[in-house]
């Protein structure tokens, strides 16, 4: 995954000399390919760079590698460059000269998913690095989420930055964090933690953490009640989806590594086993264990498919499919520094 990651990224020096995004797709060549689901979009977006950012952060933490931290403060340069003077965040890049999208549907600043992704991936830089720049984008960011509504998808994004920030010494947060916790508790259709108040039916899981939000939020402010929300939902929602293998017309790396991060998170808020198994199932699904019988993961050339639909596994490999890979792997990887560094050298 990284490898793949590493041949997705570019230099943008409209945003610093050091400063590098991450293309948002690539085609069977992996050559770069711009976004266009809502009209042209472009070419790279910090919804991707600063989810890579929070895994190079992990990364450096488990392996110190000079070419990882130059990597993740490039990919920082760019996310600090994105914000604007109010707090919020600005999502694509028209680009590699560095022309932003201030108006699209999937761009413009907002209570979005980009605003909370930057958010966290700063705080886990800020508290892996110590960059001051960070710490003042944090604190500019935290004063726009705090000022607005979101809808619990994104809500729980906002949860996470603010419980690292509190685990981190932020004891003034705690009334915040706790609210924006009972907030996404109370987003529920019977015992299934719902996406947005709008949600009819199933919820979709990609971007669905709101059950390892929740787990941590229960067992970080000592409240059970949260933990068993988390784990009435999981129950409901999450366990049907990994049995049944992730069966469904379309399953992206989005959906099983959001999955995943709710079980892990419950495995570890409440000890019980039955979590760990369940999340070594949804790891399966990048091995095989999926509609195509087939790996989604190529683990020879580093590469994650963008998904599996109608049985088939996509021959393309953009940013997200690898990001969010690597995400949900990377928990259940030891990987040596100099295995890392040699896995780069062959990207």
């Amino acid at each position: 995954m990284l490898r793949q990651l590493a041949r997705l990224t570019r230099p943008l020096p409209a945003a610093g000399s050091d400063a590098v995004a991450v293309a948002v797709y690539a085609d069977v060549n992996d050559e770069a390919v711009p976004a266009r689901e809502s009209g042209f979009e472009g070419v790279a977006c910090i919804d991707d760079a600063a989810r890579l950012l929070g895994v190079l952060c992990r990364v450096w933490s488990r392996a110190r590698l000079r070419s990882i931290e130059a990597w993740a403060r490039g990919l920082q340069e760019f996310v600090l460059w994105m914000q604007e003077p109010d707090g919020a965040w600005v999502n694509f890049v028209y680009d590699w000269d560095g022309r932003r999208n201030d108006e699209g549907l999937t761009s413009a600043v907002g209570e979005n998913f980009w605003h909370g992704r930057a958010l966290c991936s700063l705080v886990r830089a800020w508290l892996t690095f110590g960059d001051a720049r960070a710490e003042t984008a944090i604190r500019r960011g935290l004063e726009y989420v705090r000022a607005v509504g979101a809808p619990s998808d994104v809500r729980a994004l906002h949860l996470e930055a603010g419980m690292a920030l509190l685990h981190g010494g932020r004891a003034d947060l705690e009334p915040t964090v706790r609210r924006w916790a009972h907030e996404i508790a109370a987003s529920r259709e019977g015992d299934v933690l719902m996406n947005n108040p709008d949600e009819r039916g199933t919820p979709h899981l990609w971007a669905h953490v709101q059950e390892g939000a929740l787990a941590d939020a229960g067992a970080i402010l000592g409240e059970p009640t949260l933990v068993d929300a988390a784990r009435r939902s999981a129950r409901a929602l999450l366990e049907p989806a990994v049995r049944g293998g992730f069966d469904r017309a379309s399953t992206t790396p989005y959906d099983v590594a959001s999955t995943v991060f709710g079980l892990d998170r419950l495995s570890a808020a409440t000890g019980e086993a039955r979590w760990v198994r369940l999340a070594a199932d949804a790891r399966a699904w990048f091995d095989g264990r999926n509609p195509a019988s087939s790996p989604v993961y190529d683990r020879r050339s580093g590469r994650v498919a963008d998904g599996v639909d109608e049985g088939r596994v996509s021959r393309n490999s953009g940013a997200e499919a690898n990001v969010e890979a690597a995400g949900a792997l990377l928990e259940d990887a030891v990987a040596s520094a100099a295995l890392v560094e040699d896995l780069l050298r062959r990207a």
